[in-house]
């Protein structure tokens, strides 16, 4: 593993790489509020072991890339916009070197990389999009957040972010909230993560609340239907934040997209799924 800041443009981008620089690139793009770490290291480790340079960052407001004032602070407004964390996706690959690449995006990070891929085509030779939503699409007829993901998100209204002992709690239970109905998690473990996670940011993980502030804009509607990059997608089917039905709208909205459902799965990165997910990566980025 190689670790290097990405400088560029007023903004410093914390990453990591794996593999051999000579395989095919993969940049994997997390999701909201979440640091690279959630992309496990034994996970990309096992992806590149399979021909590929898997590269994982920080986002903007987690780890130890550019933090900013917490949009609770300044009137309710991010200070920069989804499209913004598009760029950086862009910076990565030219910090790199890269004159393109597959791109894997969990939840949010799937957002990223579908308008990515919009944004410039010429980058983006693939997508999986993980547990994520179609951009630009009216969802208000799919399915909603589950009750007990609605009731961990209003809990979350009275956390003190800066307040190491709350954050922590909050991010176990919140980890415990995500997972499929049968994919229990190790609560100890979950919780020496999770301090590892806030300790590496500074503290500073108020900062990545701003990533709940980011919207699409209006002129991605209605665009995913000219994606030319292969789009694959991937999702659980006990997923409490997007149930699976955004997935299956993903799908539906791109021509030739594929659809692997993950039974059980709930909106995670689980152990038990890793060979399913990662076999699916390979198949799909297996064409340079």
């Amino acid at each position: 593993m190689s670790a290097r800041v990405i400088r560029a443009d007023g903004v410093e981008l914390a990453t990591e790489a794996f593999g051999d620089p000579a395989q095919p690139a993969v940049l994997v793009i997390m999701g909201g509020m979440a640091s690279m770490l959630w992309w496990p290291q034994g996970f990309c480790e096992r992806l590149a072991g399979h021909g590929r340079y898997v590269i994982r960052y920080d986002q903007r407001d987690t780890g130890r890339s550019t933090h900013y004032p917490p949009h609770l602070d300044s009137g309710g407004e991010a200070p920069y916009t989804l499209e913004d964390l598009v760029d950086d996706a862009i910076r990565i690959l030219d910090g790199n070197g890269l004159r393109a690449a597959h791109l894997v995006g969990m939840s949010l990070g799937g957002m990223v990389g579908q308008i990515a891929e919009l944004k410039y085509p010429s980058r983006v030779l693939s997508l999986t999009a993980i547990s994520s939503l179609p951009v630009g699409t009216d969802t208000s007829t799919l399915p909603t957040f589950s009750e007990a993901f609605a009731q961990h998100m209003a809990a979350g209204e009275a956390v003190d972010w800066s307040d190491r002992a709350q954050v922590v709690a909050y991010l176990v239970e919140d980890a415990q909230v995500l997972a499929g109905a049968d994919r229990p998690i190790e609560a100890s473990a979950v919780r020496a993560f999770v301090e590892r996670d806030y300790d590496r940011s500074g503290g500073y993980l108020s900062a990545a609340t701003n990533h709940a502030a980011l919207k699409v804009g209006a002129e991605w509607r209605g665009r995913l239907a000219g994606m030319r990059a292969p789009l694959l997608v991937i999702h659980g089917t006990a997923d409490p934040v997007y149930p699976v039905g955004h997935g299956i709208a993903l799908a539906e909205a791109v021509g030739g997209a594929k659809l692997v459902c993950i039974e059980g799965g709930g909106h995670e990165l689980h152990g038990t799924d890793w060979d399913t997910i990662i076999g699916a990566i390979i198949s799909h980025t297996g064409t340079p």
